[in-house]
């Protein structure tokens, strides 16, 4: 019990970095969908840093899992979860040293994939049943973060087409 409500401080921190950088790179770039998707990140990371903050505080307190879904609804007021103070961090300082839409997109992809092997991690040595749905749940988010991500890249280094036709589009995927 103990690890996982360590592990959950590490996750909500993790997460942090992620929100910082993410309302970094929204402010920081220049295209107009990139800002959006920048900014749709920040918002996942910020419901993620809730969620994750009240099922540590339920298993510290009650000795019980949250379900994700409930922790949502419990801080869905937008008052629950940690305080979040903007603070340089890694990803903010390379982000400012090449304030591009391409570093910015390949600097989010790396700090995604970390998150993914670090909650694939987290699930292979969980022992709990809801701690296993929880950790699949964040699990599948980060990978749709992380499919956002290359799609994104795909469209600023203009790849993803097949003899002048889209391969994909990735409004019509995320609906």
């Amino acid at each position: 019990m103990e690890k996982a409500i360590e592990n959950l401080k590490i996750a909500v921190r993790t997460e942090i970095i992620g929100y910082n950088f993410y309302i970094t790179a929204s402010n920081t770039v220049e295209d107009k969908h990139g800002k959006t998707v920048f900014g749709h990140l920040a918002k996942e990371e910020l419901d993620h840093i809730r969620a994750l903050t009240a099922i540590s505080k339920a298993l510290e307190v009650k000795g019980e899992w949250l379900a994700y879904e409930d922790a949502v609804d419990a801080t869905s007021s937008g008052k629950g979860g940690a305080p979040i103070f903007m603070e340089e961090n890694e990803l903010t300082k390379r982000l400012k040293q090449n304030p591009t839409e391409l570093n910015a997109v390949t600097i989010a992809g790396e700090s995604e994939e970390k998150a993914v092997d670090f909650y694939f991690g987290l699930l292979k040595v969980a022992h709990e049943p809801d701690e296993k749905a929880l950790l699949i749940k964040i699990l599948d988010m980060e990978r749709n973060h992380l499919k956002l991500l290359r799609w994104e890249r795909e469209s600023i280094i203009h790849t993803g087409f097949w003899a002048d036709f889209m391969e994909f589009n990735i409004e019509k995927e995320l609906e």
